[in-house]
């Protein structure tokens, strides 16, 4: 049997936390960024496309930026001011300085923003894909909002933004029938999105495969004891029980006032378990080289799980 031709992508993701360091040192404290939201919005757009292009110096063909990638995580705290964050995915400061440096540096960039929908003025937490030319190619909006508590802290996403309604406008890259799935065709290779708590629904990947991914790209902002493990875990599995590339980044660091530690952890797994990352990455990135044409050939396990399902059986 001939091995299947190799189809290499490099592939990278950010990990890093909130670059605005004018940061108020108390909770109390921060109504003084009121007026200066702008100011934090422009420090993460910065830092971002700095690690874009640090990204493309190392040959990086896709750079995943973090979820919420120009705010801090301001879900910690139900604050009404944070609301002046959320931007237009079309034409938003954010995504129009990701679509420039895509196109400048020739690379596809997946960038979460936090979305304001000028057609429903709903908000959502929302991936951007941008294809090398600058152009978009559609968006993802995250399909499950968490709101809980663990031994560290809070979360409160549903006061900020709400689920994905399906309605995600023009989407010309999207290859995928399901319509709160969609599959981007790029240059680089077929790429879905699932955005951090949509990692833990079984239901997520089994669709983004069914709409073709080759590589689905899952940022987050995840913290605390029991996520750390599962982390640890669940994208391998995902990744060998659907035959595809999962790339999974988190933010790093702690981010004034909160001072909630992000642990990291970005890696990627694939049909084969855990992908070996690339040595001497810049500070802030995680690379590796992703093998597609390893998605075509035969399990070396013997296994053939999408051969062998028996969807009629299983509970719906």
């Amino acid at each position: 049997m001939n091995a299947p031709s190799q189809r290499i992508v490099r592939v990278a993701l950010t990990e890093t936390c909130n670059a605005y360091r004018p940061m108020p040192a108390t909770i109390d404290g921060l109504g003084a960024l009121a007026d200066r939201l702008g100011e934090v919005r422009a420090a993460n757009i910065a830092h971002n496309m700095d690690l874009v292009d640090r990204a493309a110096d190392h040959g990086a063909q896709i750079v995943g930026l973090g979820e919420l990638c120009s705010a801090p995580y301001f879900a910690l705290v139900r604050d009404r001011m944070w609301l002046a964050l959320a931007e237009d995915a079309a034409a938003g400061p954010s995504v129009s300085a990701c679509r420039e440096r895509a196109r400048a540096r020739g690379v596809c960039v997946v960038a979460p923003i936090f979305e304001d929908d000028p057609v429903s003025g709903r908000r959502f937490n929302t991936a951007v894909v941008i294809d090398e030319r600058g152009e978009i190619l559609g968006k993802y909006r995250k399909t499950h909002i968490p709101e809980g508590q663990n031994e560290l802290g809070s979360f409160h996403e549903s006061f900020y933004y709400g689920p994905s309604d399906g309605e995600l406008g023009e989407m010309p890259g999207n290859v995928a029938q399901n319509p709160f799935f969609p599959v981007f065709e790029t240059r680089f290779g077929r790429l879905g999105v699932a955005i951090c708590y949509d990692r833990h629904f079984e239901g997520v990947v089994r669709s983004l495969a069914a709409g073709g991914a080759q590589i689905i790209l899952s940022p987050a902002i995840t913290f605390g004891a029991k996520s750390r493990r599962v982390w640890e875990q669940e994208f391998e599995v995902d990744a060998v029980r659907h035959r595809l590339y999962i790339a999974g980044s988190n933010r790093r660091g702690a981010e004034a006032p909160w001072n909630q530690d992000f642990f990291g952890g970005s890696y990627f797994a694939g049909p084969n378990g855990r992908v070996p990352t690339i040595a001497g990455a810049p500070a802030g990135l995680v690379i590796a080289d992703l093998d597609l044409g390893a998605l075509a050939g035969t399990d070396p396990s013997g296994w053939d799980l999408g051969r062998d399902r028996r969807p009629g059986i299983y509970s719906p």
